[in-house]
């Protein structure tokens, strides 16, 4: 870990997360590397096991997910440099060692219009993984809760079912949680956040943000 607050990824695609946060060390490097599906398939003596790893986060009130291996890392937050004449959705740009990355509302991006009861300076940026997009993309929420492994019958994928062309919703994960002595299902909505930030990683790259700052 570095001593500026910045959380590192080793190269193979695994995460290293804020010190409060547990990661789950169950995979290696390699298996992190070499996996391909967005479920992970795994033989047991009980059979076939299907899992998934996802970074779990805030957004308002709402828990959100992204699948961990298109998450390069997390960082606290860092003062945002505003870029003038850029859309909504683009908060600024930032220095990240070396490298200008181009901070995305997602607010704007998932139309919530819930104003955020964390102080920007306490939010999180989470960097998005270079295999994912073409330019340097980072996204800011208001936490990062954790990193979490769930099954397959945890999640519940009718919820993207609807138009799913232009959807960017893979499935509702319930994740079960402990309240007053009782179980209960919290609702953690999992986005396909490659999908959802397509268009927007291609206007980067076309109108050049993220270099602006550079030249």
């Amino acid at each position: 870990m570095s001593t500026n607050g910045d959380i590192q990824v080793p190269p193979s695609g695994s995460i290293a997360i804020h010190p409060s946060i547990p990661v789950n060390p169950s995979k290696t490097p390699g298996e992190m590397k070499d996996l391909g599906t967005r479920f992970q398939t795994s033989e047991t003596g009980a059979g076939i096991k299907d899992s998934i790893q996802v970074v779990e986060f805030l957004l308002g009130e709402e828990h959100f997910a992204i699948d961990l291996f298109e998450v390069r890392e997390v960082v606290e937050y860092t003062r945002i440099t505003h870029l003038p004449d850029t859309p909504e959705y683009i908060r600024g740009i930032i220095d990240l060692r070396g490298e200008i990355t181009t901070i995305i509302d997602l607010k704007h991006q998932l139309h919530i219009n819930e104003r955020s009861k964390v102080e920007e300076a306490a939010s999180r940026i989470i960097v998005l993984d270079d295999r994912i997009t073409q330019s340097k993309i980072g996204i800011m929420v208001d936490d990062v809760l954790s990193v979490s492994t769930y099954s397959r019958n945890d999640i519940d994928t009718m919820a993207g079912t609807v138009n799913r062309e232009r959807n960017s919703i893979v499935g509702i994960i319930r994740k079960k949680v402990r309240i007053k002595d009782k179980d209960v299902n919290e609702l953690i909505i999992w986005i396909d956040i490659q999908r959802l930030l397509r268009d927007v990683d291609q206007e980067i790259m076309r109108e050049g943000y993220d270099k602006s700052s550079s030249e």
